[in-house]
């Protein structure tokens, strides 16, 4: 229906969708902001804003989509930075983000001491804004924010992140604006860590993936390279693998990966553009209570900046510069 018939059968927009905001109250997660989303059409999802406007819960149809580890959705105060303290604070969810300057592995580089997979989950947003409104007959769910990773006499970076949907349709459209506010050359590498769960991910799952190349990280994952697309029952004992694809898009950059579960009847695709994000980690985990698949793009090889630097590939912003990565999740029925 159009906006103006739509209206005469709602007193309120909450009645067809919401964007709800609330603090979380307990345990690890005290005081900490979140946004609920709801499409009205099947697909909700939670948005921290203390989390670098990352999204912890996700569903769809009532079913839910994610991972979440033991510490569930966490306040950044409890970071833990050294090595891989990282872990400790880390709650999974739809997305979680690592970088700005680095992520991958613990390493020094440049005289700073590096733990796991960045600073940029911990850090809160500020400027948070709520912007849903009518444009035409769609009335779009937004909120917006601004992150700064940057330090007195250190690199300084600044995201601008969006995340949006439209009301009865099942897409998140994440767009972020990465910009070197400093004035010197920083580092920019960023990791899009995107975990799926059960009842999504189990046995009848299939990840859906047409790369270039795909590698193993290492002897695990060598072992598994053959059957990186299927997966099993959780296992007592399991060694996670990890997988490095290259990918390949159409010719405008575009490219789709997806979680497929028949059995389910639902489709999980992730959009991006291999101009801004040409590489994509898969994280392979099928052990008890640590039962996940990790879809990571990625604008760099999952390696520590030491190494990158090394291998004279480490990305660089210069002052001024910016760059923009935009991701779609969608959600389909399938039968």
């Amino acid at each position: 229906m159009d906006k103006s018939k739509t209206l005469k059968y709602i007193g309120n927009i909450s009645q067809i969708g919401t964007c709800r905001h609330y603090t979380l109250s307990d345990g690890w997660a005290r005081g900490m902001r979140a946004t609920d989303i709801n499409t009205g059409s099947g697909l909700q999802y939670t948005v921290l804003p203390d989390r670098g406007m990352d999204i912890s819960l996700a569903s769809f149809n009532g079913k839910n989509l994610v991972y979440l580890t033991c510490n569930g959705e966490t306040h950044p105060a409890y970071y833990e930075h050294d090595n891989i303290g990282w872990l400790r604070t880390f709650a999974g969810g739809l997305l979680t983000t690592c970088g700005l300057t680095h992520f991958g592995s613990p390493s020094t580089d440049d005289g700073e001491e590096l733990g796991l997979h960045g600073r940029y989950s911990t850090i809160p947003v500020k400027q948070f804004a709520d912007v849903s409104q009518w444009i035409g007959d769609e009335y779009h769910f937004k909120v917006r924010g601004i992150v700064e990773e940057g330090f007195l006499f250190g690199k300084k970076l600044r995201m601008e992140r969006e995340i949006s949907s439209i009301q009865g349709q099942n897409k998140i459209l994440i767009t972020d604006k990465v910009t070197n506010f400093g004035n010197v050359a920083s580092p920019y590498t960023i990791l899009y860590h995107m975990n799926l769960g059960y009842p999504l991910l189990s046995e009848e799952a299939e990840f859906v993936i047409d790369p270039l190349e795909s590698k193993p990280r290492d002897k695990d994952a060598a072992v598994g390279i053959a059957e990186f697309r299927n997966f099993i029952e959780p296992q007592p004992t399991y060694n996670e693998q990890v997988f490095f694809h290259t990918m390949k898009g159409n010719t405008n950059g575009k490219t789709e990966v997806a979680l497929r579960n028949k059995k389910m009847g639902v489709e999980l695709k992730i959009n991006f553009n291999i101009n801004q994000l040409p590489y994509l980690t898969q994280w392979k985990m099928m052990g008890y209570g640590e039962y996940v698949l990790g879809i990571e793009p990625c604008n760099i090889p999952c390696k520590s900046r030491k190494t990158l630097r090394e291998e004279n590939i480490l990305p660089m912003l210069q002052p001024g510069e910016s760059t923009t990565n935009i991701i779609e999740v969608s959600l389909n029925e399938i039968f």
